[in-house]
């Protein structure tokens, strides 16, 4: 993991001096609130319905157990007892009072965190496979290339006030869990004819309003060039991407509208010019390596003999190991998710003691490291398999071993109007409808893994618009409706969803859902068809004609 040198800590300590301040004099009526909303969002501060939301990041998602520790403190001390985490592996809180944000980013700082775009028109937060490092597919770990990114555009000086804000995601294994296809810039590390190890480059995608799937413009980079063919992107994004209507300002739009071929030909152009200045050295990459090296694994840990005992002997336990556990590089080791998809809470939210509690099992079991996921969810990703059955144990006494993952009530869901003040409909509380509605977990897991993706507007926070079944919450004259999409996909196979038919008032959108899943179980061919399958081979007309059947 990699650990802040002198020069970071005192970037981000001298941030959080001059944000302090920034603050008192706005609080004293001596800074305007325009000019003061840019200062906050730069920091990472929104106004919600109810409070000042503060939004962290979660660089690619990965956290030590003192920063658990810390993100528990600030939760007791400045918020309502919780966080929440998000589809962009980030931690927010919704409670902190404005006058007290600059402490609690002073409290980051001193466990090497930070808000620094997080939000407004800048690079934000980049992020990237969960299982970085651990999962038997990857290519190479791109969590190095992560950091490197990161430094990169922190603070960089071209790049604060873009048309838009601009998010990059890296993926180092042949299944992409990193939604690259959907980001304005997404990476996956390649090998090319020769064994050389580059990156596929795409540019374009996006989703919110206007869901777009991202293009392949350079099929493969060398290494040496990641950064000075991303600041030519960028550098063109800047100059020619729309200002006048932020609805259009997104990089997505100015591909379309320039057509790949022009917007790659203006690209390579900036690039010629600025490859030289900008090359990434080899002994740089394989700095950033060396904080990424494997942990001390226990080369014995596979001759364990209890752990096939304790799956034979107990049902609940081999449940949770089928959903919640994911394949390891390492023989006897495995990921162990940690579910924040309890059938009574809201999805991806923690409170101060499971933190607490949390951070101290990835102490005793997992090198004391954590994961945050694309779904809401942690992961302690270095689990020997002797540690397993205890560590369900004590998971299920936090309410954090729902055995779910992958499964219809692994649901991502944003606040909604619950906090959102952009939002048009509920999603907390219908989430739980959809929940409570599958109790059954017997049924649930027959029906095998299914993406739900639920968001309360158009910005899309929870991306409805690439889940399996996507759910949109829309105003109707100050009512809430809701919009159902199927057959979106943010990995490999990317696809956006098709809208089923005309939106569902609230109190039919719970039953639309479960209709949908019970079409699907009666048209596969096989339990081991997929849901996407499914609507792939059948189209979406057995589903409309089921839900609408009533109207």
């Amino acid at each position: 993991m990699y650990q802040y040198n002198e020069t970071d800590q005192t970037l981000i300590d001298e941030r959080v001096a001059q944000f302090k301040h920034q603050t008192e004099r706005f609080l004293n009526g001596e800074i305007a609130e325009d000019h003061y909303r840019s200062l906050r969002l730069m920091n990472g501060i929104y106004i919600q319905t109810h409070a000042p939301m503060l939004r962290v990041a979660g660089p690619y998602g990965l956290l030590s157990s003192k920063q658990l520790r810390k993100l528990a403190h600030i939760a007791r001390t400045y918020d309502k007892g919780y966080c929440h985490f998000t589809t962009r592996q980030n931690i927010q809180f919704n409670w902190p009072e404005l006058a007290k944000t600059p402490d609690i980013l002073a409290e980051l700082a001193t466990v090497q965190m930070h808000a620094i775009q997080t939000s407004g028109n800048c690079l934000r937060n980049t992020s990237s496979d969960p299982l970085a490092g651990v999962c038997v597919d990857e290519i190479a770990d791109p969590r190095p290339y992560c950091e490197i990114i990161r430094q990169w555009t922190s603070f960089h000086p071209e790049f604060a006030y873009l048309p838009r804000k601009f998010k990059i995601a890296v993926n180092g294994a042949t299944q992409d869990r990193a939604a690259t296809q959907f980001h304005d810039i997404g990476l996956h590390l390649v090998k090319n004819s020769t064994g050389e190890i580059g990156f596929k480059v795409f540019v374009g995608g996006g989703l919110g309003r206007t869901p777009v799937i991202g293009q392949v413009i350079r099929p493969f980079l060398e290494q040496k060039h990641l950064l000075s063919y991303l600041e030519a992107i960028l550098r063109i994004y800047n100059l020619f991407g729309r200002r006048d209507n932020k609805y259009k300002a997104r990089i997505k739009i100015l591909v379309r509208e320039e057509g790949l071929e022009k917007f790659t030909q203006l690209v390579e152009a900036e690039w010629a010019v600025i490859k030289d200045d900008l090359e990434l050295s080899q002994e740089r990459i394989q700095t950033m390596q060396a904080h990424f090296t494997p942990p001390p694994y226990d080369t014995t840990a596979a001759n364990d003999l209890s752990y096939n005992e304790h799956l034979r002997n107990n049902a609940a336990f081999a449940k949770w190991v089928n959903h919640n556990t994911a394949e390891h590089r390492v023989p006897g080791y495995r990921a162990a998710y940690v579910s924040l998809k309890a059938p009574d809470v809201p999805p991806g939210d923690m409170t101060d003691s499971q933190l607490d509690a949390v951070a101290d099992l990835a102490d005793l079991y997992s090198f004391g490291q954590i994961r945050s996921t694309h779904r809401q969810n942690l992961i302690l990703a270095d689990i020997k398999i002797a540690d397993l059955f205890t560590l369900w144990q004590k998971l299920d006494a936090l309410h954090l071993a729902t055995p779910n993952i992958g499964t219809a009530t692994d649901i991502i869901c944003c606040p909604g109007l619950d906090f959102c003040s952009l939002a048009n409909a509920g999603s907390i509380g219908i989430t739980k409808e959809i929940n409570a509605a599958l109790d059954d977990m017997d049924y649930l897991h027959d029906l095998g893994d299914i993406k739900i993706n639920f968001s309360g507007c158009m910005n899309g926070c929870a991306h409805q618009s690439v889940g399996n079944i996507g759910i949109l919450g829309v105003d109707k004259k100050g009512v809430e409706w809701y919009q159902i999409t199927l057959g979106g996909s943010s990995e490999n196979d990317a696809a956006i969803g098709l809208r089923l038919g005309p939106a569902v008032a609230k109190h039919e959108i719970t039953a639309a859902i479960v209709t949908i899943l019970n079409v699907y179980s009666k048209q596969r061919l096989s339990v081991e068809e997929h849901f996407l399958a499914t609507v792939k081979r059948i189209g979406i007309t057995p589903f409309v004609e089921q839900v609408y059947a009533t109207h």
